[in-house]
């Protein structure tokens, strides 16, 4: 007799109980698996008291009794009692009291082979597949129903050879049994073995077609699940369709989904929700919206998955107000209850952190902080950074139960983007498990910080540890070394990245360009740029802002043309380059006519850099006057890197003075002690024999106590910097240097 621990609760007792009524309790005990049985048992209809005292018995081990009382309660009818007792025993499988099952199995003085397929199933929902294998074996009749059970028993677990093998030898099979088989490819990632046994299948139907169509579609395999999507007959269901369009959604091309989905002849919330996910996961959040209110005015009721969705996609516009009425009609219908998994709990969590609604995300999160999982954290720890809370973050991960990379590695980005070098340290020298994208984050934070020294030095610690550098990690680096001109090291890290990362990515490709053009390495930038099979705006911005830093004008006049006719519409940054190339090479006219064509063609609004790079224009071409009428015709009011530019062009000429002091003196006025301003208007006076005044000025200077920073340049030798300011004497070791970089020693 198995041994149990009972438990007695009082229940009153119907009048009409009349096998139990001496008892005065309804019991309620725990069994050795430790699974306490509920009462009253919420599958138990007319004589539940019944049933669950023979639960009791059987879990008690109390054969007799309970052999005792299916002969009492049960009827005369021969078929009846088995049916019952059958139905019984399904419900006790359900329930999860499959030992109490096989008692009742074994008491029961009659079966039929439904019985038996039915303590079989019970085995296998309940993954008991070793005693469903001896079930099956000692089974004295079995049938087709009991043969595909055992074939998806072994499909489930990921048997699929065992699988095959009992397909093969199974004497009858029908429809769901082919079907069975191909289902159970398709989940072991064989489409193969899938295709050729769906190819065999006699009859097939139309679970058979859409069987096939799912695991092409799930595998992004579309121009298949398209042939045999148009191979099937006027039997297309709705299923059908779906798969379709959820499968060319999920390989990113929305437009065919799209298109099968205004033409699919009926639809439901299944398919609707398909398509509204589609577009929502693809960044397409306004036709994702759009497309809910073309929903709510057809039947389709909308379910959770469908207002997932949407919160993704409220969430991608950066509506806050949107998103909120999506959560009240959320609760006023009720709609919340279905959150059965926790996902959609999840997903407003999500879209609150990143409106940056933080209390509003808090009170979504800990309505339910028991159930709450590693992406709620993650998600409420990335909204506090982003909101600048980073002690609520530190707070909140220190509560996760168990904490992932993605927790770690954003707090760690958290604290770099404060500008909390050291505590973003100390958080990753304690991460347990640092994989790419850690290594990558410390490293960026470091660039960020302006640290790059250290970012290097990290970067070969990272290689030194065995952790492979991910595309982002050597675009991280490019940059830096293209941010101090690093030429040697950063061909040595080319190379590198070279030999282990053969497939380039866009943002990688841009920060080579970028790199060698910072480098002086105009060239190689260019040889990049024109191999380049995709380039994107920063693609073309990169390559007219090399050539024109590098003093190579007319050809990123020529970039700037061929970038318009490739349909690439120019943004500011695209002016800007375009705008300093123009004043390098002195082209006035030229400049001046794409500043008209940015403002009156393409609608674009001029910042602060562009005004500065028309003074920079006009003052290399001597129209220093004409600087001074257009800083003073200028929309907005002129600060005080406006006046500098204007001091600044006033030192190309000896002639304009006048301009100069009156320049220099509202920049005074707005940065009293900017000495750039006091040298360049110094240096007029003195270029003009106006020695009195530069005197003068010089004394105030001293007087306010302005000092010029000196100029300063470093050179890269054998991995080590030299840094030489202006005005320093040579060190001794300067002529070995230079004879090092000339190749002569």
């Amino acid at each position: 007799m198995r041994a149990s621990t009972l438990s007695l609760r009082r229940f009153p007792l119907s009048s009409s109980s009349s096998s139990s009524s001496n008892l005065g309790y309804r019991y309620r005990y725990r069994t050795n698996h430790s699974e306490p049985l509920k009462a009253p048992l919420p599958f138990l209809r007319k004589s539940y008291c019944d049933d669950s005292l023979l639960l009791h018995y059987l879990s008690s081990g109390w054969h007799h009794e309970a052999r005792n009382l299916l002969q009492k309660c049960s009827g005369r009818d021969l078929h009846a009692r088995v049916v019952r007792w059958t139905s019984l025993l399904t419900n006790f499988c359900k329930k999860g009291y499959v030992d109490e099952a096989r008692m009742l199995f074994d008491i029961m003085p009659h079966r039929n082979i439904v019985t038996c397929n039915a303590m079989l199933s019970g085995y296998l929902q309940s993954g008991m597949l070793s005693e469903a294998c001896r079930f099956f074996e000692n089974m004295p009749e079995r049938n087709v129903v009991s043969w595909t059970a055992m074939l998806c028993g072994f499909a489930d677990v990921g048997r699929i050879e065992d699988a095959r093998k009992l397909f093969d030898v199974m004497p009858d099979k029908n429809v769901v049994s082919w079907n069975s088989m191909v289902a159970g490819f398709i989940r072991n990632g064989d489409l193969e073995g899938a295709k050729m046994v769906f190819e065999q299948t006699p009859n097939k139907n139309v679970v058979s077609w859409n069987a096939m169509i799912a695991g092409y579609a799930e595998s992004g395999r579309m121009d298949e699940a398209k042939a045999l999507f148009d191979q099937m007959d006027q039997c297309k269901n709705v299923i059908t369709w779906t798969s379709m369009i959820s499968g060319y959604c999920r390989a990113g091309n929305v437009d065919e989904g799209y298109c099968l989905f205004r033409t699919m002849p009926e639809k439901n919330v299944v398919s609707w929700t398909a398509m509204i996910g589609g577009f929502a996961w693809n960044g397409l959040y306004e036709e994702a919206l759009m497309l809910f209110l073309h929903m709510r005015l057809s039947d389709a009721k909308p379910n959770g998955e469908t207002f997932i969705s949407l919160a993704y996609a409220c969430a991608g516009l950066c509506f806050p107000c949107l998103g909120k009425q999506l959560h009240a009609q959320l609760i006023v219908n009720s709609w919340k209850l279905d959150d059965y998994d926790g996902r959609l709990r999840r997903s407003l969590v999500r879209m609150y952190s990143v409106f940056g609604l933080m209390d509003s995300a808090h009170n979504v999160f800990e309505g339910d902080l028991k159930n709450c999982d590693d992406q709620s954290f993650n998600s409420m720890i990335n909204g506090y950074i982003q909101a600048g809370q980073l002690e609520k973050a530190q707070e909140l991960f220190d509560m996760v139960p168990i904490r992932n990379r993605i927790a770690w590695t954003c707090m760690i980005a958290g604290y770099l983007s404060a500008g909390q070098v050291l505590r973003a340290c100390n958080l990753f020298n304690n991460m347990p498990d640092r994989d790419s994208i850690a290594w990558t984050s410390m490293i960026y934070g470091y660039v960020q910080n302006e640290l790059i020294a250290e970012a290097i030095s990290l970067f070969a610690e990272m290689m030194a540890d065995g952790v492979s550098p991910i595309n982002s990690t050597y675009a991280v680096v490019f940059g830096a070394m293209g941010s101090v001109a690093y030429l040697d090291l950063g061909r040595q890290l080319h190379g590198m990245q070279l030999k282990t990362i053969h497939e380039y990515d866009l943002i990688l490709e841009n920060s080579l360009i970028s790199m060698y053009a910072k480098c002086g390495e105009i060239d190689d930038a260019y040889r990049i740029f024109s191999n380049m099979t995709y380039r994107d705006k920063i693609s073309w911005n990169s390559m007219i802002m090399g050539l024109s830093d590098n003093g190579r004008a007319n050809e990123a006049i020529k970039v700037f043309e061929t970038m318009l006719e490739s349909g690439i519409y120019p943004n500011t940054v695209t002016f800007l380059g375009i705008l300093t190339a123009c004043a390098h090479a002195g082209l006035v006219d030229k400049g001046w006519e794409l500043f008209i064509a940015m403002v009156n063609v393409y609608a674009l609004q001029p910042g602060l850099e562009h005004y500065i790079s028309i003074i920079n224009l006009l003052g290399r071409a001597g129209r220093v006057k004409d600087a001074e009428e257009f800083v003073l015709r200028l929309p907005v009011e002129p600060n005080y890197a406006i006046w500098g530019a204007l001091v600044g062009i006033c030192g190309l000429s000896k002639t304009d003075a006048d301009v100069a002091r009156r320049a220099a003196k509202r920049l005074l006025e707005l940065d009293p002690l900017n000495a750039p301003g006091y040298v360049a208007l110094c240096n007029i006076y003195a270029a003009n024999n106006r020695h009195i005044e530069e005197t003068s000025l010089r004394k105030e200077m001293r007087v306010k106590g302005v000092r010029k920073a000196p100029g300063c340049s470093w050179i890269l030798v054998k991995g080590r910097v030299h840094v030489f300011s202006s005005g320093d004497r040579l060190v001794p070791q300067v002529e070995d240097m230079l004879l090092q970089i000339s190749g002569r020693k």
